[in-house]
C-alpha cells in the first residue's frame, strides 16, 4: 500500500445494494481529505478508480468507501439555441392567449396572473433560456417541469400549463397569498418557508414580487 490510504471503489456492489456513502474504516485526517474530494463538483469521477486520498497512520490499512453508484443524468432535449433564446421578440403575445385561458380553467389560477408571471419571466419569448437552465416562456426548470408533466419546455400550451399548476399548487401552500406564492414561484417555496413565510431577502425576488403584481393589476383591469 506505500503507506497510503486509498479510496476503493465497489461499482458491482453499489450497483446491487444502492449504498449511499457509507464508511467502513477511516480516521479524522482521512475523513477531512476524503470531504475535500467529494465536495468537488466532478467527484463522481472517483468511481472510474482508485484516489488516493492521504497518508495512512496505519501501514498497509485500505480505507473502504462505499460512493453512491452513478445515475445519468437526464438529458434534455428541450433547451433552444443560446443565440435564438437572446435574439428572438415576440411580436404578438396575443397568439398565447387561448393557452392562458385553457390553462387558467384547468388549474383556477386567474388568467391575469398567469400572463403577468409570463410577462416578468420571459417577456412572451417562448425560446427564453436562463444562466440556471429554466426554459420557456413561464421559465420551468427540468425538475419543476418534471413534477407537472411538461415534456417538451419549448411547447407553449405544455409550458404554460405546467407554470399555472405550479402556481396552483402555492396559491395553496401559502393559503391564496399571492404575494407569498409569486416569491416562492421565483426563488422556491423552500425559501419561503425559511423566511418565516415571508418574502425572502433576494434582491431578485425583493424586486420581482412587485413587477408581477403589477402586471396582474393591469392585465385584471384590461
Amino acid at each position: 500500500m506505500n503507506q497510503k490510504v486509498v479510496l476503493v471503489t465497489l461499482l458491482a456492489a453499489l450497483n446491487v445494494l444502492a449504498l449511499a456513502g457509507v464508511l467502513v474504516w477511516i480516521d479524522k485526517e482521512a475523513t477531512a481529505r476524503y470531504r475535500e474530494v467529494t465536495s468537488r463538483p466532478g467527484y463522481q469521477l472517483a468511481l472510474l478508480g482508485a484516489i488516493e486520498i492521504g497518508p495512512s497512520k496505519v501501514p498497509g490499512r485500505v480505507i473502504t468507501v462505499l460512493l453512491p453508484p452513478v445515475r445519468p443524468k437526464r438529458v434534455l432535449t428541450d433547451v433552444p439555441p443560446v443565440e435564438l433564446a437572446r435574439t428572438y421578440v415576440e411580436s404578438d403575445p396575443s397568439r398565447y392567449a387561448h393557452h392562458i385561458r385553457s390553462a387558467a380553467r384547468a388549474t383556477n389560477v386567474p388568467a391575469a396572473l398567469i400572463r403577468a408571471v409570463i410577462s416578468a419571466e420571459s417577456a412572451f419569448n417562448p425560446y427564453a433560456l436562463s444562466a440556471t437552465g429554466a426554459v420557456g416562456l413561464m421559465q420551468l426548470m427540468p425538475d419543476t417541469a418534471a413534477r407537472y408533466g411538461v415534456k417538451n419546455r419549448l411547447d407553449p400550451s405544455q409550458n404554460i400549463l405546467g407554470g399555472a399548476r405550479y402556481l396552483q399548487d402555492l396559491m395553496r401552500l401559502f393559503n391564496n397569498n399571492m404575494r407569498l406564492a409569486v416569491a416562492a414561484y421565483n426563488a422556491g417555496e423552500g425559501a419561503v418557508m425559511k423566511y418565516g413565510r415571508k418574502i425572502p431577502p433576494f434582491p431578485e425576488t425583493i424586486a420581482y414580487v412587485p413587477k408581477v403584481l403589477g402586471y396582474y393589476k393591469k392585465f385584471r383591469l384590461a
